[in-house]
């Protein structure tokens, strides 16, 4: 007698698994299927080709140049007037973070030459590189 009660008490204590490994997967391709994939900051441009490539340091400070010679800093579109102070702003909160220029291949000429004025105007010794599309 004692026996039998054993066994069912091993029986009883046996715990399924089964429906909690469902419930995981089911979560698990949920946040797959739901996830926000990382996207190229900034707007988008026809950049020019180049030849080489060289890697960015991730937290750099990204300016653009649109096709119809709008600049935006980190998305957000600004004056031209307001570049360099923005860029100083940007440059006390980040002193060693790089500089990216994205240039679109049908911007003006005279816009970017001001807002490189610009960025040596707020920062003498920034480096400043320029995002080009590889051939």
């Amino acid at each position: 007698m004692a026996r039998k009660i054993r066994a069912r008490q091993a029986e009883e204590q046996a715990l399924d698994l089964t429906p909690m490994l469902d419930v995981t997967f089911i979560l698990l391709i949920f946040f797959i299927v739901t996830a926000q994939f990382i996207k190229l900051p900034g707007v988008d441009i026809n950049r020019v080709e180049a030849e080489n490539d060289a890697g960015v340091a991730p937290l750099g400070i990204i300016l653009a140049i649109d096709e119809n010679s709008h600049v935006y800093i980190d998305r957000e579109r600004i004056d031209i007037n307001e570049v360099e102070f923005t860029i100083r702003e940007l440059r006390e909160s980040n002193p060693r973070g790089e500089i990216v220029l994205q240039v679109d291949n049908n911007s003006e000429a005279g816009v970017l030459d001001q807002v490189m004025q610009a960025v040596v105007g707020a920062d003498p010794e920034a480096q400043v590189n320029v995002s080009t599309e590889l051939d």
